[in-house]
């Protein structure tokens, strides 16, 4: 049986791994985005903060005693990956890339808010607030593709009517 701290340990290096993942699909359909630059510098803008909340895991991970797991990270890099190349092939990519984002969002919400509850269980003041500012940073994320998920929609509905090659990017 683990022990709390086993459990934080492991818990933050899922988080990583996690990280490592979103950053690669964000990176991925943003490349891709041409004709939404509100998406686009959002996305932008998101791939900075998700790489600092991956170097939050990484500092509480070494101050713990832990370390990354490199077969966590690669799977999620890999999952990420295929994640982009199917985008690719369908004709809505940027109503899908939403659509994932968003539920992604709400899986890293509820990931942080596991490690913080984890943190105070175990006496980890300093992994607590540094999940706390992750936490904040992917509500926001969520919060912001949930109120442009309407007008997103309407664009892409408009430009997929008129032009040849639809509104996929």
């Amino acid at each position: 049986m683990a022990t709390n701290e086993e459990h934080l340990v492991d818990w933050l290096r899922d988080a990583h791994a996690m990280e490592q993942q979103a950053e690669t699909m964000m990176t991925a359909l943003c490349e891709r985005i041409e004709n939404y630059p509100p998406v686009r510098g959002r996305l932008q803008q998101h791939i900075a903060e998700t790489h600092t909340q991956a170097q939050r895991l990484e500092r509480c991970l070494e101050r713990i005693g832990g370390d990354t797991s490199a077969i966590k990270d690669l799977a999620g890099r890999a999952t990420a990956f295929g994640q982009g190349l199917s985008g690719m092939f369908v004709d809505d990519e940027i109503v899908k890339g939403a659509l994932a984002s968003y539920a992604f969002e709400n899986m890293e919400i509820a990931s942080y808010t596991i490690l913080i509850a984890a943190a105070e269980a175990v006496g980890d003041a300093e992994t607590r607030d540094l999940c706390e500012q992750s936490l904040q940073e992917e509500m926001a994320m969520a919060a912001w593709l949930v109120e442009h998920l309407p007008a997103l929609t309407k664009k892409f509905l408009a430009r997929d009517e008129v032009l040849e090659e639809g509104g996929k990017r």
